[in-house]
């Protein structure tokens, strides 16, 4: 039975949750809510996730929110073999440190620098430094490896690419981070789907960002 999947295309968060859907090839049956005209307040909404956020998933009757609890979620339920959450305890240390990190400082990062424009606000210089400083601290991360963490794709890179390329929608540049430069473009080549699950949805945002950097000049 397809899994009820509410969300919005270009949300990083909700293509994060596509990711995973694609690595485990589970079928998503999506529910494109209209957050412009208020989809994600009606009633019949909040009660799935009083919180009215996307993503917000439906399996079987089991309604759950926030992208990584659903990401870890769909991984214990249909994934217990899978690569992108090993069951070796060090391992999987290493991603939920990942998954903390670009939750509170590149996704954080984002949020603080993007909504704020999203309703008309100018950039804001010191805010995008902050963006900078994280992606220094992943361009370190990344000395040495190919993956964020181990040897092969894991849910740490499909929740940094899912920031990562949001980032690359705003226009942030990466020149002065080789090392996330050259794991982008792998991450690129190596998730599955990537272009359908998330690249499409980056394209999305992009055009919405350039319009928002016009209407603030």
């Amino acid at each position: 039975m397809p899994i009820d999947f509410y969300y919005h295309p270009a949300s990083p968060a909700c293509r994060l949750v596509r990711l995973v859907a694609a690595v485990l090839d589970l079928e998503l049956s999506p529910k494109d809510l209209n957050l412009l005209e208020g989809e994600h307040l009606k009633p019949e909404f909040l009660k799935l996730n009083p919180q009215h956020k996307i993503p917000t998933i439906v399996d079987d009757g089991f309604a759950l929110g926030e992208s990584r609890a659903i990401s870890r979620y769909l991984l214990a339920k249909y994934g217990k073999n899978s690569s992108l959450y090993p069951e070796d305890l060090e391992t999987r240390a290493k991603i939920d440190q990942i998954l903390d990190f670009e939750l509170g400082t590149l996704y954080a990062g984002y949020a603080n620098y993007a909504h704020p424009m999203f309703e008309g606000a100018p950039p804001d210089p010191a805010k995008l430094k902050k963006i900078e400083d994280g992606l220094q601290i992943l361009n370190t991360m990344l000395e040495g490896q190919h993956y964020a963490v181990g040897s092969e794709l894991t849910l740490a890179d499909l929740a940094l690419v899912a920031t990562v390329s949001t980032l690359d929608a705003m226009a942030v540049s990466f020149e002065k981070f080789p090392n996330v430069t050259k794991w982008y473009e792998l991450i690129k080549t190596t998730a599955p789907k990537y272009e359908e699950m998330n690249g499409k949805g980056v394209e999305m945002l992009r055009g919405i960002w350039a319009q928002r950097l016009n209407a603030a000049k």
